[in-house]
């Protein structure tokens, strides 16, 4: 079993869930690129738990470095970054293993013979996430200096829908990013999110969940980034992106409605625009052939319903093979995809940093 990932960047994460620290080592990092404690922290901070919908620990991340960095630059090295779980211990008793429906914890269990960490999810938890935010706000950084921003909207919850971002306007599309930068819970109308809000609190009432779908712009990204088959933009962004736990769809440009269009209507026909080749719309996702074509990059990713919920379930015990009830009590938060904006945010930063340098490597000399 692997937790590595990348070609022109090696990243490792580490750590479980309530082990002393979870981390992240990136190996590959141009040098000289700023690394600002204060950035990743405010990365984090969006990522944590909040107001009445959490029951998890308010874990405050203050990301430690441990190597890579000289007076607030990459130098070359591997860098290393740890983020302590003040309230998990490696001694605490790992106890009689529970299977959660939707979990990992059965497949964890089969797969490794009952010798992972189950103590809320072990490795397998979206908590691990927390170290991929900590990179992806120095890639960030890294890339708005380069013209390139990155940003996420809740794009529908339950029935309700957010106004889509648009798909061709690169100044509106920035103005957009910029201001839900400073939304925790990032919608675009804000009569969209009082009623997304509604569905949330329902559904922690009844002890239930609900499911989201973030849709995300990169925009600024040059035309020729990508390769096709394999090294595609979409496959290096498709494998980040299921990476992160509960995610379970991802659609570019118009992903699956494409189903539905005759070609005279889903392609993306060129024009010149002030001496630059763009298209006139933008079914595609800003991709053609897996590589960039200069428009912004858009695409959705769907998570599924929290599996933590606190109404009966049923389980089967592993020694004994009865089935069983199970009543969860602990980390129920009935929607996790408005704090995964950060994370998706992040990883896409990951995805497009790759494969930015294996074309411009000169970028950050």
């Amino acid at each position: 079993m692997t937790s590595t990932f990348g070609r022109n960047l090696r990243i490792t994460v580490f750590g479980e869930a309530q082990g002393p620290v979870i981390g992240i080592t990136c190996d590959g990092l141009p040098a000289g690129l700023p690394v600002d404690p204060s950035v990743m922290e405010k990365a984090l901070i969006k990522r944590r738990a909040y107001g009445d919908w959490s029951e998890e620990s308010r874990k405050e991340d203050t990301p430690i470095l441990l190597s890579g960095v000289t007076a607030g630059m990459t130098n070359g090295a591997p860098l290393t970054v740890v983020l302590e779980n003040k309230n998990g211990s490696l001694s605490e008793a790992q106890g009689d293993p529970v299977f959660r429906p939707s979990h990992a914890d059965y497949t964890a269990w089969t797969k490794l013979g009952g010798h992972h960490d189950i103590r809320s999810g072990g490795h397998f938890s979206g908590r691990v996430t927390a170290a991929l935010v900590a990179l992806g706000a120095i890639l960030q950084e890294a890339l708005e200096q380069q013209g390139i921003v990155i940003g996420s909207h809740i794009a529908q919850c339950g029935d309700v829908r957010d106004e889509d971002f648009p798909e061709c306007d690169e100044a509106e599309l920035r103005s957009q990013i910029e201001k839900l930068q400073g939304l925790a819970f990032g919608v675009i109308d804000a009569e969209k999110a009082e009623e997304m809000r509604e569905i949330i609190d329902a559904a922690l009432e009844d002890g239930d969940s609900v499911g989201g779908t973030l849709e995300t712009a990169a925009v600024g990204i040059p035309a020729g980034i990508g390769a096709p088959f394999f090294d595609s933009l979409e496959s290096m962004l498709a494998h980040l992106l299921f990476s992160v736990p509960g995610v379970k769809g991802v659609e570019f440009g118009m992903g699956f409605g494409l189903a539905y269009l005759g070609g005279s209507e889903a392609n993306d026909q060129w024009v010149n625009e002030d001496g630059t080749i763009r298209t006139k719309s933008n079914m595609s996702g800003g991709i053609n052939g897996g590589i960039t074509n200069g428009m912004p990059v858009i695409f959705r990713t769907v998570f599924r319903p929290t599996p933590t919920i606190s109404k009966k379930q049923q389980t089967v015990d592993p020694v004994t093979m009865e089935e069983k009830e199970l009543v969860l009590t602990a980390h129920i938060d009935p929607a996790i995809f408005h704090r995964a904006r950060v994370v998706v945010d992040s990883v896409a930063a990951i995805g497009i940093f790759d494969l930015l340098m294996e074309r411009r490597k000169d970028l950050w000399n």
